[in-house]
C-alpha cells in the first residue's frame, strides 16, 4: 500500500525555478535512499540527483550548481529545487524511494506516477 505522490511540476520560463515534492504514504517502516529521475521524449531515464536518509547527495553533472535536492525525514517527503532552468530540462520527472514497508521484510523500490516539467517560452 506505499504510494509516491509528486506535486509542483508544470510549465516554466528559461531561467526560471520550480520546486518538486514527493511524500511517500502507507505502511511505511523506514525510507532509504530517495531520488530523482527524468526521462525526456525518445530519450532513456537519467538520474537527476538522489541523497540517503542521512542526507548524503549525488548530481548528474548536467543539473550540478542548478538543481538541489532535500529530504524531510520525518514526512517522508524528497524535495528537488530547480533553478536556472534549460529547456533541456524538459522532461517527465520520477520520485524513486528504496523503502522498508516492515520491521520483518527487506526494503523494495518505489517510483511516483511521475510529473511533467516543460522549459519553454
Amino acid at each position: 500500500q506505499v504510494q509516491l505522490v509528486e506535486s509542483g511540476g508544470g510549465l516554466v520560463q528559461p531561467g526560471g525555478s520550480l520546486r518538486l515534492s514527493c511524500a511517500a504514504s502507507g505502511s511505511i517502516f523506514r525510507v532509504n535512499d530517495m531520488g530523482w529521475y527524468r526521462q525526456a521524449p525518445g530519450k532513456q531515464r537519467e538520474l537527476v540527483a538522489t541523497s540517503t536518509r542521512g542526507g548524503y547527495t549525488n548530481y548528474a553533472d548536467s543539473v550540478k550548481g542548478r538543481f538541489t535536492i532535500s529530504r524531510d525525514n520525518a514526512k517522508n517527503t524528497v524535495y528537488l529545487q530547480m533553478n536556472m532552468m534549460k529547456p533541456e530540462d524538459t522532461a517527465v520527472y520520477y520520485c524513486n524511494a528504496d523503502i522498508v514497508v516492515s520491521r520483518w521484510l527487506d526494503s523494495g523500490d518505489y517510483w511516483g506516477q511521475g510529473t511533467q516539467v516543460t522549459v519553454s517560452s
